[in-house]
């Protein structure tokens, strides 16, 4: 069992910046592969980003890439996620989800929920126009 606790969010303007954290505890954090997803309302919640579990591999959704940035840091068992350049379409719950290791992240489909066995309680990011 892993705890997952998100933090960083808030209210930001268009064009700013914002990094979110996501602290692990439970069993060894290096060895989940870790992602983020993100829900606005009314929508289903969606992928934007993830990691493998030494930080070798990203992966990112095309609607982030280049604005948003995905790192680990295993020991202060932590992931982030740096946004930039946000947008008024950014605004939604953020997710970090910790995945069990079932092999290499390439073989997996880190985009897609049911590839996770462990979510946050999700932070706000609301970017105004």
């Amino acid at each position: 069992q892993v705890q997952l606790v998100e933090s960083g969010g808030g209210l930001v303007q268009a064009g700013g910046s914002l990094r979110l954290s996501c602290a692990a505890s439970g069993r060894t954090f290096s060895s989940y592969p870790m992602g983020w997803f993100r829900q606005a309302p009314g929508k289903e919640r969606e992928f934007e980003a993830a990691i493998s579990r030494a930080g070798a591999t990203t992966y990112y959704t095309d609607s982030v890439k280049g604005r948003f940035t995905i790192s680990r840091d295993n020991a202060k068992n932590t992931v982030y996620l740096q946004m930039t350049s946000l947008k008024p379409e950014d605004t939604a719950v953020y997710y970090c989800a910790a995945a069990l290791f079932r092999g290499p992240t390439s073989s997996q489909a880190m985009d897609a929920i049911p590839t996770y066995d462990y979510w946050g309680q999700g932070t706000q990011v609301t970017v105004s126009s």
